[in-house]
């Protein structure tokens, strides 16, 4: 298994509250790795941890490349204080490529272009971001992601909230990228999503509880200890 991120003894979380409790875990590259477990268990914080703004507190973080982590979280605080349209949101995917100032090349454009048409959003490119539906900003953040061009892209519940449209749509792109040789880590809610990655961590309490193929490591016994707390035998 060729290996993307690897964890070693790692401790993380917040001032004056812990979350991450000396996890150690392997990501493997090429593939979908589904994050899940209750409300709480520490997956928003993993990913801050593999993307580098979270500070780790104890052991270490190890990437197999030094090319960017795209991080799209469930949420965009500029959205809420810059006059955004769509495509200037996605063609913020392209600053790590060219820099803040400098303007975007052909290649940069047909990026830009190719993201928002994967995710359905290419009629909306003129719209501002603030006033698009959850749904639309969503894919929206998606497509800037994409256009990032990384080896590594983390999502934080990228389907919360949407209809099962949107869901499906967002689950075929994220599948296809997978495919043509992008690492997906996505955080999820929903277990049909993580059953269908090729890779699953099963966080409970900052801790990891199991890993490895969602078929084996997400059975009907976990799924009670895990959500209905029972013991663990």
């Amino acid at each position: 298994m060729q290996r993307q991120v690897r964890l070693d003894g790692v401790s993380a979380g917040y001032p004056n509250r812990a979350v991450l409790d000396q996890l150690t875990l392997d990501i493997p590259a090429l593939t979908t790795t589904a994050v899940v477990g209750p409300n709480g268990s520490g997956k928003s914080t993993l990913l801050g941890v593999i993307a580098g703004v979270i500070q780790v507190t104890a052991g270490k973080v190890e990437h197999g490349t030094d090319k960017r982590v795209a991080f799209v979280t469930q949420r965009s605080e500029v959205a809420d204080v810059l006059p955004l349209t769509v495509r200037d949101a996605v063609a913020m995917g392209r600053w790590g490529h060219r820099g803040l100032w400098r303007r975007l090349t052909r290649q940069d454009r047909d990026v830009v272009e190719t993201s928002m048409r994967r995710l359905g959003i290419s009629s909306l490119a003129h719209r501002q971001l603030g006033e698009l539906s959850g749904g639309q900003r969503q894919r929206a953040l998606i497509a800037q992601g994409l256009a990032q061009e990384a080896d590594l892209l983390l999502l934080d519940e990228p389907a919360a909230g949407l209809d099962a449209t949107a869901q499906r749509l967002i689950a075929d792109v994220l599948a296809e990228v997978a495919g043509e040789g992008l690492t997906v880590v996505q955080a999820t809610h929903d277990l049909e999503v993580a059953r269908s990655a090729g890779h699953l961590l099963l966080l409970r309490d900052g801790r990891l509880w199991g890993e490895g193929d969602p078929r084996e490591v997400l059975t009907g016994e976990a799924i009670d200890e895990i959500w209905q707390l029972r013991p663990r035998a």
